[in-house]
């Protein structure tokens, strides 16, 4: 089984790392336009085989797509962060050329592959990796969920000072500051409410805390995170090979669901071989369908540049 991984700085390099130490597949390929970049890391990688107890084969390229042929599963982390002046349009603008020529490469050489997207902004990139590519929606992915679940779970636990393994919890939206919904409701510790533990003032400490998790890390480390979001991304590509059919919010697209058309964004899936295989309904109340509206406009606009570019 083999996965590709396109990008090869923190978050894709750290994804490929988890995805060997944790034998999920038998071969692992670091793609990125960095001459000697890719190579290094999965050299790097592989010397520490024997310490850390994986056989998983890392090998690294510069470019060369037909080195990712016959891949299962790619994950797309390429792209360029927001830099100080840089328009929403203009970032959109750049990293959409990245993500559609990828996609393309990518399908080029693996036409059965599974497509995870982790690029940013990542709800309108999987949107356009769909749009670009043609691929049935069950097999184009976007991560976000996953990773600010586990953020939330994280902050509950230490809210709770509870073990994070102990916690349920989700979020789903828009994977962005503003767009992203915790659902503090149907959070749970040892299948007890987290309200019954925690009064409400706390629990919407912790919700804002995970809606900036992200923005909080890059304050402190100067860059985006990696370790949680490449975690995130080994977890989604294990269910898809393994077929765990494990519950995870991911970004898809949707069609009626949660009262929403023609857009991608994060809701409750069930993952397997075949990508997403079910999208399941936890029944918002009120004021969460009203934030998940408010959520999918905010994407809708971000869509609208996709949609304005020329094919």
């Amino acid at each position: 089984m083999k996965v590709s991984v396109i990008g090869a700085g923190n978050v894709g390099a750290t994804c490929a790392e988890y995805i060997a130490m944790r034998s999920i597949a038998s071969e692992v390929v670091l793609l990125d336009i960095k001459e000697g970049f890719a190579e290094g890391k999965a050299l790097d990688m592989m010397q520490t085989a024997t310490l850390n107890g994986f056989n998983t084969r890392i090998t690294g390229t510069t470019g060369d797509y037909t080195k990712t042929a016959g891949s299962s599963v790619v994950v797309i982390t390429s792209g360029i962060p927001r830099k100080p002046g840089m328009t929403r349009e203009e970032l959109i603008g750049i990293n959409a050329g990245i993500v559609k020529s990828v996609s393309e490469n990518v399908l080029e050489h693996s036409p059965e592959a599974i497509i995870v997207v982790v690029s940013n902004p990542m709800d309108t990139m999987t949107y356009l990796a769909l749009k670009a590519t043609g691929l049935p929606k069950n097999r184009v992915i976007g991560m976000g969920g996953i990773l600010d679940s586990s953020r939330f779970k994280c902050y509950l636990s230490m809210a709770l000072d509870a073990p994070a393994n102990d916690i349920q919890g989700m979020v789903i939206g828009g994977h962005g500051d503003t767009t992203m919904i915790p659902l503090t409701r149907l959070a749970s510790y040892q299948g007890t409410p987290v309200s019954q533990h925690l009064s409400a003032e706390n629990l919407q400490k912790v919700a804002a805390d995970t809606m900036v998790g992200g923005a909080t890390l890059t304050g402190l480390l100067g860059t985006s995170a990696w370790y949680a979001p490449g975690a995130a991304v080994a977890s989604l590509v294990e269910s898809l090979v393994f077929d765990q059919k494990r519950l995870f919010p991911c970004s898809v697209y949707l069609e009626g669901e949660y009262g929403q058309s023609g857009l991608c964004m994060g809701v409750p899936v069930i993952l397997g071989k075949n990508g997403w295989e079910k999208i399941v309904d936890v029944n918002l109340n009120e004021d969460e369908q009203a934030l998940f509206n408010k959520s999918a406009d905010a994407v809708r606009n971000m869509n609208a540049v996709i949609d304005s570019m020329p094919a």
